[in-house]
């Protein structure tokens, strides 16, 4: 797994790495769901609030499983029944580390190793500036605690992010 920090991946640089059947060993996403809550009645709730990126850049995918379980944890407290949670970004974009030796000696070791292709690690999502990352359905008196799980949410993103009522707004006080 990758062990160097996330800001080393956080920008956008060069073109998308995607063709996973030309590579090996590429790593499965952590996001275990991408529906949370009560998925049969997914159009049934009136209000949606989104979480909404202000700067491209790229998520891995721990960081988007972090703000899925931290933002499910918060709507869970008002009922399943209650909710609808939908992470809509897939990390498609494979990372690739080229992996360094350390310790006494390792200098004579990594030299000559200059623009070094590197071994997939991980994976990402590209997102724009302006994109949706998560979604939220919840009823008219739940949207105080949708704003805070998803503003919770935000903490575990790479990005400053707003929240956008994108269905409903009438609804709301």
């Amino acid at each position: 797994m990758v062990r160097k920090p996330g800001r080393m991946y956080r920008n956008i640089d060069g073109p998308a790495y995607t063709r996973r059947e030309y590579m090996g060993g590429v790593p499965n996403p952590k996001i275990v769901h991408f529906e949370m809550g009560n998925v049969k009645a997914k159009n049934d709730f009136p209000v949606e609030l989104s979480l909404v990126v202000d700067e491209a850049c790229q998520i891995r995918h721990n960081a988007l499983e972090a703000a899925r379980i931290i933002a499910n944890k918060h709507l869970g407290r008002i009922g399943t029944a209650n909710y609808f949670l939908w992470i809509r970004v897939y990390p498609h974009h494979v990372l690739r580390e080229h992996k360094m030796a350390t310790g006494a000696g390792a200098d004579r070791i990594s030299s000559g190793m200059s623009k070094a292709f590197g071994k997939a690690v991980g994976t990402a999502a590209r997102v724009r500036s302006g994109q949706i990352v998560m979604s939220a359905r919840v009823y008219p008196h739940n949207v105080e605690k949708a704003k805070h799980a998803l503003r919770e949410a935000s903490y575990k993103l790479p990005t400053p992010c707003r929240i956008l009522i994108t269905r409903g707004a009438e609804l709301v006080k």
